[in-house]
Formats: structure tokens, sequence, C-alpha cells
């Protein structure tokens, strides 16, 4: 308990932690709040709704708000490196385990924070930014809300959104089929991303490497999925073929839901499919082992 409290502290008294988090946000609400200005006219569906509230940009390889969460963990360990608290001879294994998994039990929920903060402005952002003529397709069809939320209408006596007063219709972008599941995904990701980053940089020592080693996993992940995959003949799935951001599927990480349920192809594996979930699972099983050796072979952080 006390190397948790220990770490709540530090991280809250680096002014670097609130500039990051005031930067991730605002940059997060002014890339969703354009794109959604770049919206077509029609409806809105599902889908494109996501990726205007997660501020999906094509070919970079994590939402921005994963890409913070991922910073602010290299950099915490990063100014742990730069500034450590004891000598390195009087830092022993045990203690710097426990100091790496109360860094990792710290920064997991702080990135979700983060990630459901940047939801809660992106929401509010892409509803004052689309066009006069795009309409969110959950607010005018109750056809389009995801199971959940029509079982909580109908609990009180609402057919669809649309019965609400104007004021509700933001809620319209979070309450489509699938939608979701899809941001909690996101904020998984998000919160996968953080870990990361703490991973990467204790394995480097450096926070700017970390990041670096971070933002290259990504894509080599998704090569490494779409090889063990078609070794074992099994093609993607086909909800996260040629998605956001790289053409080959690596938007299974947090939009595979895009379609929802109703829509499931004949062909593609499944996204419950022992190979692919252990292809996901394993860099993440990999990066904490190696990180656990190597501080074996260290006097310190």
């Amino acid at each position: 308990m006390r190397v948790l409290a220990y770490e709540l502290r530090r991280l809250r008294g680096l002014r670097s932690t609130w500039l990051l988090f005031a930067a991730v946000l605002l940059c997060d609400v002014v890339v969703a709040a354009v794109l959604a200005s770049q919206a077509p006219a029609g409806l809105l569906a599902a889908p494109a709704g996501v990726r205007l509230l997660t501020a999906a940009v094509p070919l970079i390889p994590l939402p921005f708000t994963a890409l913070g969460a991922g910073l602010l963990g290299a950099l915490s360990y990063g100014h742990e490196v730069r500034q450590p608290g004891l000598a390195a001879s009087h830092v022993r294994y045990s203690r710097r385990v426990r100091l790496l998994l109360a860094k990792l039990l710290v920064i997991g929920p702080v990135a979700a924070l983060l990630a459901l903060a940047s939801l809660l402005l992106d929401t509010v952002a892409v509803h004052l930014a689309l066009p006069a003529g795009v309409s969110v397709a959950a607010w005018s069809d109750p056809a389009a809300l995801s199971a959940q939320v029509s079982e909580a209408l109908g609990a009180l006596g609402l057919d669809g959104l649309g019965d609400l007063p104007g004021g509700f219709a933001p809620l319209a972008l979070v309450a489509g089929h699938g939608v979701p599941a899809a941001l909690l995904a996101f904020v998984l990701l998000t919160v996968v991303a953080g870990w990361t980053g703490v991973l990467t940089a204790s394995l480097t020592r450096s926070a700017a490497a970390g990041m670096l080693l971070l933002c290259a996993l990504p894509p080599l992940l998704e090569a490494g999925v779409a090889l063990l995959l078609r070794r074992t003949g099994r093609p993607w799935p086909s909800r996260a073929a040629g998605l956001l951001p790289f053409q080959s599927g690596i938007e299974w990480a947090y939009g595979w839901v895009y379609g929802g349920a109703r829509q499931v192809a004949a062909s593609g594996s499944a996204l419950t499919d022992p190979a692919l979930l252990a292809a996901v699972a394993a860099p993440g099983a990999v990066l904490l082992l190696a990180a656990l050796l190597v501080q074996a072979r260290r006097r310190a952080l």
C-alpha cells in the first residue's frame, strides 16, 4: 500500500501529468470536431460515430488518447530512472518489482479516466460540430439503438431517444447498435497502451525509446496476427478487415463491433477464435515477462 501511495503522490505532484492530460484532451476534441465538421450529409451510422468519438485518424498507430496514456506510462517510469529515490545498490529486486507493479496499477485507472474524459468531451464536440444536414441514426431510428439502451428506454416507457427532449441529443452518438461495446473496447485499449508505455520504458530505461517502441507495436502486432491466422488457415474476422488505421485489420483492437452482431458475415474467423485471442494477448504477457527478467539482471530501475 505504501508503494501505491508513493506512486499516486508522485503522479499527482508532477506538472507534466496535468499538462499531458490537458494537451491530450485538447488535441482529441479539436480532431473530433474537425472530423465531425467534414461528415457528409445524411444519417450518421454507428461505425462513423465511433470513429468521430475516438478521434480515429488514418495511419496513426493508436488513437490520440491511447498515445497520451502510453506517454504517461513511459514518463512515469522515465522519471523514476532520472530521479531515483535511493542509491542503486540499495534497491532490491523485490522492491523494484513492487514499484513496477504499483506503476501498472496506478496507470491503469488513470488511463481509463483519461479515456472516459476524452469520450465525454468528444461527444459534446461532435454534437456541436456536426453540419446541419447530418442526423444521428440512433436518434431518429429506434432500430439503430443498442439492445441495452432499448431495454432501458422501454423500462421508462419510451419508444426511442426521439421521445426525449432535444437536450439529450448527444446521447444518440453513444447509444447506437454496437457503439457501447466499441467505446468500452476503446477504454480498454487506452489502459493497455498505458501499461505498455510503462513496460517498454522499463525495458529501455528511456521514456522516448519506450514511446517509439509503443508506436511500433501496433503494425508489428497486426502483421504477426495476420501471419498466424494465415498459417492456421483462418482469415481475418470480417468486421476487422479494411478498417482504421491499417487496411489489414488493426481495428480489431477497439472497433471490431462496427456493423454490430446483426450483420455477422458467413466468412471470416470468429472474434473469440483461440488463435486470434492468443495472438492478441501474447505481446502483453511477453512484455511483462521481459520486464521482470530484465529487472532481475539490474541493480536499479
